[in-house]
């Protein structure tokens, strides 16, 4: 078996630019490299012109409209716009909001400081799969609810959210309905109709796209969704998010999810396949490897499992050859037991014994039977360790 180490195994991370997408991409930093806003002349126009057509191939992805698509930074930026936006812009109607235990710190984060502002947050928890039941959330709302955001798939987990029930409930008490969907969106089929979804937030890096982009989507068909900006300045953006457009990322990013559009049905039953293989490889060969998320409602790319006996932290510096990763990367300097495997009910020992793996468009059949093999060996040998100790 030939394989070139180490090997890529956190493609929930982020994820290697497409080389399709690379290419787009090159031409708009030196022979395009014109502002989008400046289009009283060619250069600008040129730039213009790729943008709008970027917007169009995001848009397509989740079924949305050109115009509801805005540029930011990332996830992250989408995130923050929508909860700040949306609880500035309807401060007059309620100042409540409802989110899940589990979200991204990206929400939790903004959530907390929502709380210091004077808002009011409802933190519904998850079942031992990590879903939130969409009858908990027709019950938390209240005549001065504003605002539901439930992540579309968790980013640990891979759990998939009852988007369509969540979004049902929102739709008939006149509720706004946020999902971050960076992990979901191109991943699997996304419709922002289909689910009554008022804002979207999506990151280019996690789709094979450049980093330091992404998009919210902002309702603006049967109903005008209003958000007020987080940063102030030339109005681009629809004067939600000011900032001269990064004109290349943007070219990317929609390269990147024209290609999803295209490819995801296909990836998703190819990398399906690599991730039961590798939980059913695994528990074949060691005793106390549990699944952690959803058996069925997940991401196809995804696999969390706890292993009895073992501490990531001791067992991962023993995986030089691959990279997989104890959670999610943005709290890997935290030592701590992950907050969502918490909230599942799952004990310290259980939640300290995680590791993630993701696969992903490059993957290859062998890169995964050298990593259930390398796995394999790394968890019987820390195994035997803990138990002489």
């Amino acid at each position: 078996m030939s394989v070139t180490l180490p090997i890529y195994l956190d493609y929930n991370a982020t994820t290697p630019v497409d080389e399709r997408v690379l290419n787009a991409m090159l031409p708009y930093f030196r022979e395009h490299f014109g502002n989008a806003a400046s289009t009283g002349h060619r250069f600008g126009g040129i730039a213009q012109h790729a943008v709008s057509k970027a917007r169009s191939q995001i848009a397509r992805l989740i079924n949305a409209r050109s115009e509801e698509i805005i540029f930011t930074s990332g996830a992250t930026e989408s995130d923050n716009i929508s909860l700040f936006g949306v609880t500035e812009r309807y401060a007059t109607k309620g100042d409540h909001v409802i989110t899940c235990v589990t979200e991204h710190k990206a929400i939790l984060d903004s959530a907390k400081q929502l709380e210091r502002l004077g808002k009011q947050v409802t933190y519904l928890p998850v079942d031992q799969y990590g879903r939130v039941d969409p009858e908990a959330v027709r019950r938390a709302i209240t005549p001065r609810t504003v605002l539901i955001s439930i992540m579309a798939a968790n980013n640990e987990i891979g759990t998939l959210a009852a988007l369509k029930e969540i979004g049902t409930i929102a739709r008939e008490h006149d509720v706004l309905f946020h999902t971050d969907a960076a992990q979901f969106a191109g991943h699997l089929p996304l419709d922002v109709e289909a689910l009554n979804l008022d804002l979207v937030s999506i990151s280019a890096h996690k789709i094979y796209g450049p980093k330091g982009i992404g998009a919210l989507y902002v309702r603006r068909t049967d109903r005008w969704v209003d958000v007020a900006p987080v940063i102030y300045g030339g109005g681009h953006e629809q004067g939600i998010r000011s900032g001269t457009l990064n004109v290349p990322a943007i070219v990317g990013f929609g390269v990147a999810a024209e290609l999803c559009r295209v490819e995801q049905e296909e990836q998703a039953t190819r990398l399906r396949k690599y991730t039961n293989r590798i939980l059913h490889q695994l528990q074949n060969a060691v005793e106390g490897v549990e699944l952690n998320g959803h058996p069925t409602e997940r991401l196809p790319h995804n696999l969390n499992v706890s292993i009895k006996g073992i501490k990531n932290n001791h067992l991962l510096p023993a995986l030089e050859d691959l990279a997989i990763s104890a959670g999610s990367a943005c709290n890997t300097a935290n030592p701590n037991p992950s907050h969502v495997l918490r909230a599942l009910g799952f004990g310290d020992e259980r939640a300290l014994s995680s590791l993630r793996i993701s696969v992903g468009r490059l993957t290859t059949e062998e890169e995964v039977t050298y990593a259930i093999e390398t796995l394999t060996k790394a968890i019987k040998a820390s195994q035997l360790v803990t138990c002489a100790a």
